[in-house]
């Protein structure tokens, strides 16, 4: 099935023409409608891997809030300061490979992706020892930020238990973004959808009927984590990306500089974004009442992950549309790519606003069971309405910089909009002006929308020709020197 999508994705070779025939609204719904086509397939599939994984953890989470909530906040805490922070680092390093595996394989160089995703794995396995001692030392670390001295004890143990989820990341992102070039998503979406199934039933099992509270949510998740990644490797040395990998090669360990260097491009990115979320969950600690303030921020902040997943997914669709079509020559399809997308996404945005007004006093109960924490999550309703509107652009946008390979350009535009202005802001509002968790989200929100008017402007500013004249030389720069045909493979 996924070579049957590669084959429809690639039938581009006359859509410069056909996009610069459209003279009228009847020719542009004609070609939207192409075009969405287009996107839905690589979107669909990558939406509901998004959703699956990210629901590996917030399943966690759910079954601790029905244990205590303490419990709860402990696992929240974990999964959004530490295991996020992690998540962040690992998926942004592996990022890279977006840019270069998608621009490598519009270009049709399909040799570069495997040895780039070896490259990865270096990089990210070096990470993750780097990355190793904030699990270690969680507990002091969430105390320095002020954080509540039961929480942060108990959030501190959950991530001693988490370590093996770390190393996960550090191999899965590559493999995930080396399948996602290649449009390899049904697969992926498979595998992600069985792991998310396992996941549940052995939560049950170990949490619900046989008592083990926080260490057997943590095998669970360990376990449910690294099933995904060993079963996306069988999937990829079964013989299922021909072209694109080889093998094992000596030459992943050569030009590994230029090819770290646009991986911590895409990780200071992506971790600005995710350390924002990070340190909402540790504001809402310095408040009064905090284990209350923090069980509605991490709810929210919960449900608007799993809408975001969903965006993910369209990022991930644009992203490899961004990276394909200006490596193939095509940029005035690229352009109209980016418009269909952020067409397509809004209207899902609409639709998930409208679907929290509606159910605003009933959308916290499946998380906890304190009726406090229920009445200020349903406070937020009509502020977290237009979270989530918001946020059904924001990721298409960044999946555009991702395409193009405008990674550092974007962490100077995330640095201004979310640490200079957003965070202080939440911060006042949350603590000197005693609007609590509204203030806070108050001013997360206005970072972003100062994001996403930013990024818009960049976006309608950028000259795609110019885009696709410089893919050439990326590729060489970043992905170094690999020979078309590899003849010195590990393989036996």
């Amino acid at each position: 099935m996924d070579s049957d999508l590669r084959d429809r994705l690639v039938e581009g070779e006359g859509r410069e023409e056909d996009i610069d025939e459209i003279t009228n609204c009847g020719e542009f719904i004609k070609e939207s409608l192409i075009e969405n086509k287009k996107l839905w397939l690589l979107a669909g599939p990558a939406i509901f891997t998004s959703i699956a994984q990210y629901s590996l953890g917030a399943m966690t989470q759910v079954f601790a809030g029905q244990l205590t909530t303490l419990e709860l906040d402990a696992v929240s805490v974990e999964n959004m300061v530490i295991s996020g922070l992690a998540f962040g680092i690992m998926l942004g390093m592996g990022s890279a490979l977006e840019t270069l595996c998608g621009q490598a394989f519009g270009a049709k160089q399909y040799h570069m992706l495997g040895v780039s995703m070896q490259r990865s794995w270096i990089i990210l396995g070096v990470t993750c020892l780097v990355v190793l001692p904030i699990y270690v030392f969680a507990t002091p670390i969430l105390r320095f930020f002020g954080q509540d001295e039961e929480i942060a004890v108990l959030a501190g143990k959950f991530s001693l238990y988490m370590i093996p989820q770390l190393f996960a990341y550090g191999v899965n992102f590559p493999l995930q973004k080396f399948l996602q070039s290649q449009s390899k998503v049904m697969a992926m979406a498979w595998i992600s959808g069985i792991a998310l199934v396992f996941h549940i039933f052995l939560s049950w099992l170990l949490v619900v009927q046989f008592q083990l509270g926080l260490p057997g949510a943590a095998v669970s998740l360990n376990v449910s984590w690294w099933l995904v990644v060993l079963r996306q490797f069988a999937y990829v040395v079964m013989g299922n990306c021909p072209g694109a990998w080889n093998g094992f090669s000596w030459s992943a360990f050569r030009d590994l500089g230029a090819f770290a260097r646009l991986s911590v491009a895409s990780a200071i990115m992506l971790c600005l974004e995710f350390w924002y979320l990070m340190f909402l969950i540790v504001v809402a600690g310095r408040l009064r009442n905090a284990a209350i303030a923090v069980a509605a921020i991490s709810i929210c902040t919960n449900l608007s992950g799993w809408e975001f997943m969903i965006f993910l997914g369209f990022n991930a669709a644009i992203s490899v549309r961004i990276s394909n079509e200006p490596g193939a020559g095509r940029p005035r399809a690229a352009k109209f790519s980016i418009l269909v997308v952020v067409m397509s996404a809004a209207l899902v945005g609409i639709a998930f606003m409208i679907l929290i007004l509606a159910l605003k006093n009933v959308y916290a109960l499946p998380f906890t069971n304190n009726p406090e924490v229920a009445a200020v999550v349903s406070d937020l309703a009509i502020i977290f309405a237009f979270t989530l509107l918001l946020n059904s652009v924001q990721p298409v946008l960044t999946g555009v910089a991702v395409g193009a390979g405008w990674q550092w350009l974007i962490a100077y535009v995330n640095v201004g909009c979310y640490y200079i202005v957003g965070l202080p802001l939440g911060y006042l509002l949350g603590s000197y002006l005693d609007m609590g968790v509204k203030g806070v989200w108050t001013g997360m929100i206005s970072g972003v929308v100062l994001q996403t008017l930013i990024l818009t402007g960049i976006t309608l500013g950028t000259d795609w020709n110019k885009e696709a004249r410089m893919t050439k030389s990326r590729i060489n720069q970043w992905g170094g020197s690999v020979a078309p045909r590899i003849q010195n493979s590990l393989k036996p």
